[in-house]
């Protein structure tokens, strides 16, 4: 049997022994895992110490594939093997290694030594298609771990949090609660029905918490639950369940972290830009005043909902999210296909402002918001970038390299989605992040094309 080779290295701002600590706490591999692939973990046991175990299940083509693999070889702040027991290729051992690199830095290096099954057939079919495919993972992954472990090493002046999470398995829930977890901080998930794990709180939006002692003593709280505004038409019902959902739900949240004892320091609420309404080519700041169509209307009532949290003394963040980019859910997921046929194309006019921020960002704001003591109210949290629905569909062909001459005309837009159509397709919001960039947060992904190819794994 063959085997290949291939080494990828990455100059990393921190030291070697806190880019092996990320490796080492519980959500580094969901971290790794490029959001373009469809992974799922069944089990991990041991962690990355001599013994450990992870069984995924990876997408290829039309079949998941069972993937198993073991830890060995591990040198405490430098060195761990992951080896294939089970899996896709005929041979697959992954050395991941960190040296110091100077003061205050480090190299990150992965080595993959691997064979593809079927012998030389399958190096004649399949060998172009695995190196790219390994340059892609790893270009996302090295990128992926420098932006946590630097954001984590500019904030280890603060002290490691127990935060709890709402809203834990959507598209920004499934991404937070383990960005959090390899910087260090404990995290506590709010989940309706039966509990799972000790750091399990179990609560209904629509009747509250109910192991209310558990959330004594938190240091901070993010809210992400909320009825998806883009999961189907917005019928009068569900018009109905995604304020209630959003309002009520925030409301009686609050209204228990009030009572608290010793409450959380911190809420980050989520909202959304929808706030503003659709308001042409104004940019918008913090300060600008809310629309007046349903979704403003709900966002409002949203942001004001965490008052008895605030009159509680807790300082409250209102999130003001853009459209979250990730190819594993969202606007994006839903126009990759037609994109990649090559019937892609600006909707309405292309005129109106889509205002972005990619997923890490997001994380990062997140993140930026409960340390940052001076932040309180509303933040927008979009990129500083924002671009018109023609020049986003332009650029997103051409990181796909596909052509983005078919237009959606508005009138279709509205035959099939009615009211949502306007609201979160063709309304013009372009709104800045004044507060986020006052308090120094840095983006790790400020232009569109930039943030799209690192999403997507499409280097220029």
């Amino acid at each position: 049997m063959k085997t290949l080779a291939f080494v990828h290295r990455s100059h990393i701002a921190a030291p070697a022994e806190a880019v092996f600590a990320w490796h080492a706490r519980p959500g580094s591999f969901q971290r790794l895992a490029p959001p373009w692939e469809r992974v799922r973990v069944l089990e991990q046991t041991g962690g990355i110490r001599e013994g450990g175990r992870v069984v995924l299940e990876v997408r290829i083509g039309p079949r998941w594939v069972r993937w198993v693999a073991v830890h060995s070889d591990y040198v405490e702040g430098r060195q761990f093997r992951d080896t294939q027991v089970e899996g896709p290729f005929a041979h697959w051992v992954h050395t991941h290694r960190v040296e110091p690199d100077g003061p205050g830095a480090s190299i990150l290096e992965d080595q993959v030594e691997y064979a593809l099954p079927c012998g030389g057939l399958g190096r004649a079919l399949g060998g172009r298609i695995a190196r790219r495919m390994l340059r892609r993972m790893f270009a996302y992954r090295h990128t992926a771990t420098q932006g946590d472990v630097e954001t984590h090493q500019r904030m280890q002046q603060e002290a490691a949090m127990h935060i709890a999470v709402t809203g834990s398995t959507g598209l920004i829930g499934s991404a937070l609660v383990p960005f959090l977890t390899v910087g260090g901080h404990r995290v506590s998930r709010l989940v309706r029905g039966h509990a799972v794990g000790l750091d399990c709180i179990r609560w209904d939006p629509a009747k509250g918490v109910r192991d209310v002692a558990l959330l004594e003593g938190l240091d901070g709280l993010v809210h992400l639950a909320g009825e998806n505004i883009a999961g189907g038409r917005w019928t009068a019902a569900r018009k109905a369940a995604i304020h209630r959902s959003r309002v009520e739900g925030t409301q009686r949240l609050c209204e228990v972290l009030a009572r608290l004892a010793r409450p959380p320091r911190v809420l980050v609420c989520a909202s959304a830009i929808g706030y503003y309404g659709d308001r042409g080519d104004q940019v918008l700041m913090e300060e600008a005043p809310p629309g007046n169509d349903f979704l403003a209307l709900v966002c409002r009532e949203w942001e004001e909902a965490a008052a008895a949290a605030a009159k509680a003394g807790i300082r409250v963040v209102n999130l003001r999210f853009g459209i979250v980019l990730s190819p594993a859910g969202g606007a994006l997921r839903k126009m990759l296909l037609p994109f990649r046929l090559g019937a892609g194309g600006r909707i309405g006019n292309g005129r109106q402002y889509w205002s972005w921020i990619a997923l890490d960002d997001v994380m990062g704001a997140i993140h930026h918001a409960l340390v940052t003591e001076s932040l309180g109210g509303a933040v927008n949290a979009v990129a500083p970038s924002p671009v018109t629905n023609a020049e986003f569909t332009r650029v997103l062909g051409r990181v796909l390299r596909r052509p983005a001459i078919t237009p959606l005309p508005a009138f279709a837009a509205r035959i099939l989605l009615g009211e949502m159509a306007d609201a979160l397709l063709l309304a013009s919001t372009r709104v800045m992040p004044k507060r986020l960039q006052e308090t120094d947060y840095r983006f790790r992904h400020p232009d569109l094309e930039g943030a799209l190819r690192h999403l997507l794994g499409r280097t220029p």
